[in-house]
């Protein structure tokens, strides 16, 4: 299972170069908003044009979750939503948290609601490709932790997190970022750790102290702290 591609995706006036193959794991993408995270996301979706080669193989099935949950909308109903999705909303509702909710417009939850609703079905899909968009946006501190467990459930799938997360992140495989247009693939994690330019603070601390972390979350810092103390 790989998804491989080289080439050039463009948006408007925006083009980003990218080059890169991405196996089984959690590969995390940063860079400054803006940068094209989403734009990266979009190509691999296929749901923008771009100039060379995108290749997949073994891949059965694939989706993505965008940034802004409302964009995913069809349906008149929250019930409704979920079948749109082929999903049973007896057993995805519970799981956004939204049980009780189904007559409900979409459009009527929160921000934070609708795209727990969005995730909750995307990861009830269970692609071998998912791509998630800057999936953290507009949900609080327990749900974002729900996120990170769900992607790590994930085993021996491909699951590609565009984020600009700087503290709720899950375990992932490896690390690259996009600065001045380009995707820059730093490698597998830890050793790729050091070489991160979006590192979150307390990751950035804990290598200036000398810890070496074994990936990229808090507990593993803490880890990594204790061990150089001890």
């Amino acid at each position: 299972m790989r998804a491989e591609m080289d080439l050039v995706a463009r948006q408007e006036a925006f083009s980003l170069r990218c080059r890169a193959s991405y196996g089984p794991g959690v590969h995390l993408v940063s860079g400054a908003i803006g940068g094209g995270k989403t734009t990266m996301a979009l190509a691999m979706a296929g749901l923008l044009p771009f100039d060379g080669d995108m290749r997949f193989e073994g891949l059965a099935s694939k989706a993505m979750s965008l940034q802004f949950p409302e964009y995913h909308v069809t349906a008149a109903s929250v019930d409704d939503e979920v079948r749109s999705w082929g999903l049973d909303p007896g057993e995805v509702l519970p799981r956004a948290g939204l049980s009780g909710r189904g007559a409900v417009d979409p459009f009527k939850l929160s921000r934070g609601q609708l795209k727990r609703l969005n995730l909750a079905c995307v990861f009830a899909l269970d692609p071998d490709l998912l791509i998630l968009d800057e999936p953290f946006s507009s949900l609080d501190c327990r749900a974002k932790a729900k996120v990170c467990k769900a992607i790590a459930s994930r085993e021996g799938k491909i699951t590609m997190l565009f984020s600009h997360e700087r503290a709720s992140l899950p375990r992932v495989s490896t690390l690259s970022q996009i600065s001045e247009a380009r995707l820059e693939c730093l490698g597998a994690v830890p050793d790729a750790i050091p070489r991160w330019a979006g590192a979150p603070p307390y990751l950035r601390r804990a290598l200036e102290l000398g810890a070496e972390p074994r990936n990229i979350t808090m507990d593993d810092v803490e880890e990594a702290l204790c061990a150089t103390r001890g």
